[in-house]
Formats: structure tokens, sequence, C-alpha cells
């Protein structure tokens, strides 16, 4: 098999602004390909990288070709990541570094890539045979498979660790609290479909997303789609079989269905789908499939079998690898959700703190999302297992199981209360938090259950839905409080005081209830 080809028409791109790479095959020899002329505009050293997980561009050891167009030099090395200090190491000795090879050829030093080895330098206007350029590839190839296999002998699976992104964060510029990051974390392990909500700019996408990059060896493995206005069917994410062409399916410019059908055919990696400002179009108008699959287990059809082709499944399966996360913003140009898509997923709210903006004002920085870039790219796998444990240790569940009990026998008085499903993942929810973070206390972890997946599934008239707040209110608070005058009226409560068990919670209901009392008309989703 020869890549003479595609090294050829790399080497006449590399001349040209032309910055697309698709057309290049994604795979050789048992690596991942990846070709890379600049972003934005382009880049003095073009390269083709060949790689095997878990090792990234950014962050591992890897065979690549390096074009320094201003020598017409092009060299096949032994590459290092800059980006990040790879864990593995080439198994070699007396091999010259590119900065060495620049020093004693030209008398200066590259503009990059110095630390990687050479393997061969060809003078790009005279290049050896194809079969000499195929024989070096494949044995460079070769040395790099040997490499890994040895260390892959030696190799632990790095566990999922959630304490080791908060450091990562801060490093980026990114300031959240621990909670924070805890609870959307076993979110996503809880179900994979996880809504961010709450002030606009408080850093919903940008958690999401430094989330993604910082799990992802590989941005192919996350898509961040802005949701339209227009959206009123499946086609922005899903495509729709060519009505004057039977034989072909479109696929959509948001390469989600890409995406998708990458995850089914790499399980053993996960792969997210950011929708964000999934409420600026009906969200039962365009997600209605994924809101359906998600509880049959049942796979999408996009279209007859047999009449199309284009590498789309006629049926596609929604993996348990994908996960889905959504961003909103509540104001007057964005729908409201329904009780439909609230109940399927974990939602979190993002409010700021007094502390917090104080915190933030005294440490402005830039943000450096290249920063998180695949530094926790280790744990995936590990995150994936984690994903799909079902069963955990019994955690305090006898109690916990109590307090449930006592709010489903409260809030089906007044038609309220929850079902199977949502009991179900409160419990789930519950185990992930302990899973991830040992110190949390019972109470903390059923606070943050009701906040996520009771409250959620709120929203009426005054009439309907202050009763049911008044009773909520009355179990997140202990002692002899008249919930209305003591808390709902007061002026200066305090949320955090000793005797409130479920701080979010009984703050969040609160706000809830001066909404229904000052618009008639209350729900969770708030401006």
């Amino acid at each position: 098999m020869s890549y003479y080809k595609q090294l050829k028409e790399f080497l006449a791109l590399a001349k040209t602004d032309n910055l697309k790479t698709k057309h290049f095959d994604s795979e050789y020899l048992g690596t991942d390909v990846k070709v890379s002329f600049g972003q934005g505009t382009p880049a003095r050293i073009p390269w083709i990288s060949f790689l095997i997980k878990p090792n990234t561009t950014s962050n591992g050891i890897y065979p690549v070709y390096l074009y320094y167009k201003d020598y017409d030099l092009l060299i096949l090395a032994y590459g290092i990541s800059e980006t990040n200090k790879p864990r593995a190491e080439w198994n070699f000795q007396d091999k010259k570094s590119i900065d060495e090879f620049f020093r004693d050829k030209y008398s200066s030093k590259p503009d990059r890539y110095g630390a990687s080895f050479i393997y061969k330098a060809y003078d790009v206007k005279n290049l050896p045979s194809e079969d000499e350029m195929n024989r070096d590839l494949k044995s460079i190839i070769g040395q790099y498979k040997n490499t890994l296999g040895t260390l892959q002998n030696n190799k632990i699976d790095a566990k999922f660790d959630i304490t080791q992104w908060r450091p990562e964060l801060e490093d980026a510029g990114l300031m959240y609290s621990n909670l924070l990051l805890t609870r959307f974390a076993a979110s996503l392990l809880t179900k994979p479909f996880v809504i961010l909500t709450g002030l606009s700019g408080s850093g919903k996408t940008k958690l999401a997303q430094a989330f993604v990059q910082w799990i992802c060896a590989d941005a192919n493995q996350y898509r961040i789609v802005p949701v339209g206005a227009d959206w009123t069917n499946r086609e922005p994410l899903l495509g729709y079989p060519n009505a004057l062409n039977p034989n072909e399916y479109v696929k959509p410019d948001s390469e989600v269905l890409d995406l998708i059908i990458r995850a089914n055919n790499h399980p053993d990696l996960p792969h997210f789908l950011i929708l964000d400002e999934m409420n600026l179009s009906h969200v039962e108008r365009y997600f209605g499939d994924f809101l359906s699959v998600m509880e049959s287990g049942e796979s999408i059809p996009l279209y007859a079998e047999g009449t199309a082709e284009n590498g789309v499944p006629s049926q596609l399966h929604v993996p348990p690898n994908l996960f889905i996360i959504g961003t909103v913003n509540i104001d007057e140009t964005t729908n409201m959700f329904s009780p439909k898509v609230l109940d399927r997923a974990n939602t979190i709210e993002f409010r700021v703190t007094d502390s917090e903006m104080a915190s933030f004002l005294d440490n402005i920085t830039d943000i450096n999302m290249e920063a998180l870039y695949e530094k926790g790219a280790d744990m995936a796998q590990s995150f994936l297992k984690v994903a799909e444990n079902k069963s955990f240790p019994e955690y305090d569940l006898d109690e916990t199981n109590k307090t449930l009990v006592k709010f489903f026998g409260e809030l089906k008085k007044t038609g309220a209360e929850f079902g199977y499903r949502s009991a179900s993942e409160m419990i789930r929810l519950i185990n992930q938090l302990t899973a991830l973070d040992s110190e949390l206390e019972s109470n903390e972890k059923v606070d943050v259950a009701i906040m996520q997946k009771l409250l959620p599934k709120l929203h009426g008239s005054r009439r309907k839905l202050c009763p049911v707040l008044e009773t909520l209110g009355s179990f997140c608070i202990k002692g002899d409080v008249k919930i209305i005058k003591d808390v709902f009226e007061a002026e200066d409560f305090d949320f955090h005081g000793t005797d409130v068990i479920y701080p979010l919670s009984l703050e969040k209901i609160y706000r809830m209830y001066k909404g229904a009392i000052d618009n008639g008309f209350a729900s969770y989703a708030e401006a």
C-alpha cells in the first residue's frame, strides 16, 4: 500500500493557501493520519502525523512528515509533541535532533519541532523513488509500533479522577467551584444528556468545551454546534435523503451525523455533542428523535433501506458513548423547555455568588483553552467504564430512600409526584457523586439530586405551584419554621444556615415561589 500519491498532493497543496484536509486518507498501516496546513492562516511548516492512541499530536510520540517550506526540505521524523511533554519515549539511541540538523546544515535554528529527531531528510526538488519513500515510511511506522508495544506491556490504565481536572482548569484561566465540577461529571456519568442553564455569560459553554477538550484525544470526538432559531426539524443534525437523487443521503453541515457514526465505530472512546443555546428553537422539533431513543434504546430511521448510499446507515443507533450537553439561556428570544425534555436530563443551573464575582474581579486572566488539550485523554476509557457502571455499594441508601419516599408522598397530593425513571436516576446520581467525591455528606448529595432531577419537573400557575413549593421548602429546613413567613418573605434569610438541610434546593424553591407570586407563573428555567 503506497502513501506516495498522498504525500505528493500534500507537498503541492502546502505551496498554496488551501487549508482543507478532509480529502486526505484518515488511516494508514493501522495509524490515524492527521494532516495540517495551518489553522486560519497557512503554516510555515505543514505536517502529516501518523498516530496510535492514546498518542496525539499535542501529547505523545509519532512518525511525522515536516515540510520546511523556506528550505524546500521534507523531514520524516520521530515526532515528539511540543504542547505537552509525552509520557512515552522513542526507543532508540544516537539519533540527531532537528535542532542539531539545522545547526550543522544551515547554522540556524528551525522555527519549530526542533526537539523531534531525524529519521530521513529529503530535498523536495529531488525526492527519492516511490518505493524508497514507502519503505522509509513503513520502517518508521514499524519502529513506532514496536516502541508502543513495549510500553503497552507495562501500561497501567489511568483511573478517571475529576480532581485532576480542577487545577488544570485554573491553569487555563477558568474558575468553577469544586461542587459544580463534581455535579457536572457525575451528571454525565449518570445519564449522557446534561442541560446547563442559567445566567448568560456565567461559563456554561466554556465548562462543556473545557471538559471535552480535556478528556478527548482527538478533535473528531466532539462537535460544538450553535443551534439556529430556524431549526424546525431534525435536518440540521441528521441530514436528509436527496429527493432528486434517491442514491444520495445529504449530510448536515454541522457534522453531527458524522460524529454519531464515528461514535458507533469507536465504542471504546467517548464522543460529545454540545448544542449551544439549545432553546433558540423549539427543542422537540429538531431533537425529538433523540428524546425518544434515549428511553427506548431503538435506532433512528434515516431512510428506506436500499435507497441511499454515502456511507450513511439506514438506521442510526445512538450509542452509549455519545454524550450530549445542551446550554440554555432564558430571555425573550428563547423558547421554554417542556417537562419532557427536562425530565430526560440532569439539569444544572449556573449562578454567580457575591464571593465568586469578587474572586473573579481580583483574578481576571486571559483564558487559554489550549492548556487543557488532551490532558485527561488517558482517562477516557475509565470515564466510559464508570458511566457503564449500574451497580454501586449502598451508600447511605436507607436514609436516602426514606427521604425520597417522603417527597413522593407529599408531591402526590398535588399531582407533582415523580416516576420510576426519575427515582432510579436520582439514586444513580447520588451513587456517582459518592464515587467521585467520598467527602460529600449525604444531605449534600440528596440536595443535588433534588435540584437537578426533581425541581426541573415543576412549572405552572401560582395557584397550582405555590402549595407544592411550600411543601418542598418545608422539607429543606429543620426546626419549627413557618416556611412562608420565616423564609419566603424574609429579606435576609441565610440559605446556608445551620438549620438548612438542602441549601441549593431551598434557594431555588424560594426563587420559584417569588416568581410565581410576582408573575402568576413559574418554572425551573429562569432568566
